[in-house]
């Protein structure tokens, strides 16, 4: 992963595109119980890796993205758009496409 990584950062989203990673579902709960596969699917959680500068508003002035890297985020099952650097898979969204920011 040390090397995708390296490969990724190289990569700068534009105005308000915001770079994620798909975090791998929990199949299990704690106390052992199997989650079927339509649950595990619906709720889709993600790092942010990188946020681009963020978009403009109608006068012109830059509008503030509402993440930041290192913050986890939940992202719709569908959209966004696919980038592959070697074996692992990242998403571009905007900013207004994600569906919530998780606070720990």
């Amino acid at each position: 992963m040390a090397t995708s990584l390296r490969s990724i950062k190289s990569l700068a989203p534009l105005l308000d595109r915001i770079l994620v990673q798909r975090i791998k579902a929990d199949v299990k709960t704690a106390s052992g119980i199997f989650l079927p596969e339509s649950t595990v699917e619906k709720l889709s959680e993600a790092k942010v890796l990188a946020v681009g500068p963020g978009g403009f508003d109608k006068e012109g002035k830059r509008l503030e993205i509402s993440v930041k890297p290192g913050d986890r985020v939940l992202i719709p099952q569908y959209g966004g758009s696919p980038v592959k650097v070697g074996e692992d898979e990242y998403h571009l969204f905007r900013d207004h496409e994600l569906l919530a920011k998780i606070n720990e």
